[in-house]
């Protein structure tokens, strides 16, 4: 029988854990699309795609569109979260999400995610087609850990930002 409460234990510090990181990531969703509407005329992205990409998460959202890679190129450099190719710097998305309440929980794995996605499109040249399939990438990835936050967490912690 304590075999049992045990097994329950770990399963709920399990299912805790990842709920705690989806909502890491909501804060980080929520902080880093405030970069959107400044970098929205510099990438090219249209008001279609603009109104669009704040439902990233949601399924019926796809990772497609070159200038959404633009985009979050330049989202990311307002935050300094990649280094001179583009690539993420690793202690500076560490940082960046560990600002968060909890961050630390979260943010071994995103960097993780994000590097294994980025070793996956290494060869493409074009930095933005390059940087919008590491993000589809990243979002079918963070998915599978569960810790891709819903829609209505992320709307929930707007105002903080």
């Amino acid at each position: 029988m304590s075999s049992a409460w045990i097994l329950l234990g770990l399963v709920m510090a399990a299912v805790s854990s990842v709920r705690g990181t989806a909502e890491v990531m909501s804060h980080v969703t929520a902080h880093f699309g405030k970069a959107l509407e400044e970098c929205r005329t510099e990438s090219g992205l249209s008001p279609e795609i603009l109104e669009e990409f704040q439902h990233f998460w949601s399924e019926d959202f796809e990772v497609v569109h070159r200038e959404l890679g633009c985009a979050i190129i330049c989202m990311s450099n307002k935050f300094s979260l990649l280094q001179d190719d583009t690539r993420i710097h690793h202690v500076n998305m560490h940082d960046y999400v560990k600002s968060f309440p909890n961050g630390e929980v979260l943010s071994e794995k995103m960097v993780s995610l994000l590097h294994n996605c980025e070793t996956q499109y290494n060869d493409m040249t074009d930095d933005c087609d390059r940087t919008v399939k590491v993000a589809a990438c990243f979002k079918a990835d963070a998915k599978k850990e569960g810790i891709a936050p819903e829609v209505a967490m992320i709307e929930a912690v707007m105002e903080k930002y």
